[in-house]
């Protein structure tokens, strides 16, 4: 399992991680947050991950132990199938427990974190990436250069803007440049603003030595933000667990279900995977990883389509995804239990049939 989760996750950071340096080398987010918004999202990996580690785990270990003959010596041992099942739920009911404690606490703390870092005034604008005494180029295609930073990073001392007006039918295109002694971030009704103090901009239209100039004491342009993939796509994920129990709001039924379902789900995939592990030397161990693979990802995605089958109103909650688990199981416990069942009732049946004749 472990082999298996930190395989999957180092997968899925590494191509996190590069969509999150194509975000930043976009100026839609600061470089240097970057890191802390992977820390604060492995929660989120690890809701997912963690129970598929779990359910390859068992089908590879007791895939091998199936192809190596040892289960046979085993239930030639008198070791049963229901103390094998009860072996397995052990472990199974501990990392329910941790998906318990990450799914329910740690994983909106840390997508509220992350939310928090990346609407930051200085990370979402870009200014996180200033470096003093180089020109770099900002959101919205500006092009920047700041003498000095101080506060961390908050104010600005000596700074320069420049940027390309489009052409419209009021006027033609036209260059803004823009000096001044001091600046800063600030934020108003919902937008950011570059807010410089004590400086001259000048207007020179296109292809033209022709410029006009004004002074001022206070400046403000509005930083044309790109929105950025890194902000969580379901704002209730960010909700504390505790917000969300008693409430008669749908979505937040909704999303409770959901984070418990994450542990619920465990022991019954384990159950599956222990019924599907079942093979021989000739097969193979990874004989059945695809019907396996498929029948996990099946119930992923019934679990997704209910909670949004909840939240519109469709799915009763107090159905809700509990229809989901119970239908799983019983087809876990069927596929562990039938097989045995079926050769005990045909053996039953062959003898009955070799005393009558």
């Amino acid at each position: 399992m472990i082999a298996v989760t930190s395989a999957v996750l180092l997968i899925i950071m590494s191509a996190r991680f590069v969509r999150y340096l194509a975000e930043a080398a976009s100026g839609k987010i600061a470089g240097d947050v970057l890191f802390w918004i992977m820390f604060y999202r492995l929660p989120n990996f690890f809701e997912l991950i963690l129970p598929l580690g779990f359910f390859i785990g068992i089908l590879l270990a007791y895939g091998r132990l199936y192809v190596e003959s040892e289960m046979v010596v085993l239930s030639a041992c008198g070791f049963s199938v229901n103390r094998l099942l009860a072996y397995t739920l052990i472990p199974a009911f501990f990392i329910a427990m941790v998906m318990s404690s990450i799914s329910l606490y740690l994983s909106p703390a840390g997508t509220n974190m992350a939310k928090q870092i990346i609407n930051d005034p200085k990370a979402k604008s870009g200014f996180g990436t200033l470096v003093p005494g180089r020109f770099q180029t900002m959101s919205g295609g500006r092009v920047s250069y700041v003498e000095g930073l101080h506060d961390k990073k908050s104010r600005m001392e000596n700074v320069f803007v420049a940027e390309v007006i489009p052409k419209t039918k009021q006027s033609p295109q036209q260059v803004s440049l823009v000096f001044a002694e001091g600046g800063k971030v600030v934020e108003k009704e919902g937008y950011r603003y570059l807010e410089l103090h004590n400086g001259y901009r000048y207007m020179m239209e296109n292809k033209t030595l022709d410029y006009q100039q004004t002074g001022f004491d206070v400046y403000g342009a509005r930083l044309d933000e790109q929105e950025s993939s890194l902000e969580p796509s379901n704002e209730l994920d960010g909700l504390p667990t505790s917000q969300l129990i008693g409430s008669d709001n749908l979505a937040y039924q909704a999303t409770l279900q959901w984070r418990i379902s994450l542990s619920i789900l465990i022991p019954i995939v384990a159950i599956i995977a222990l019924s599907l592990s079942k093979t021989d030397h000739r097969r193979g161990r990874y004989i059945k990883m695809l019907p396996a693979i498929l029948i996990y990802l099946m119930y992923l995605v019934l679990l997704s389509a209910g909670r949004g089958a909840i939240e519109e109103g469709k799915l009763p909650p107090q159905y809700g995804l509990w229809v989901i688990h119970a239908g799983f199981l019983i087809l876990g416990l069927l596929m562990l239990y039938f097989p045995g069942y079926w050769q005990r009732y045909k053996y039953g049946r062959n003898s009955r049939r070799g005393i009558s004749s």
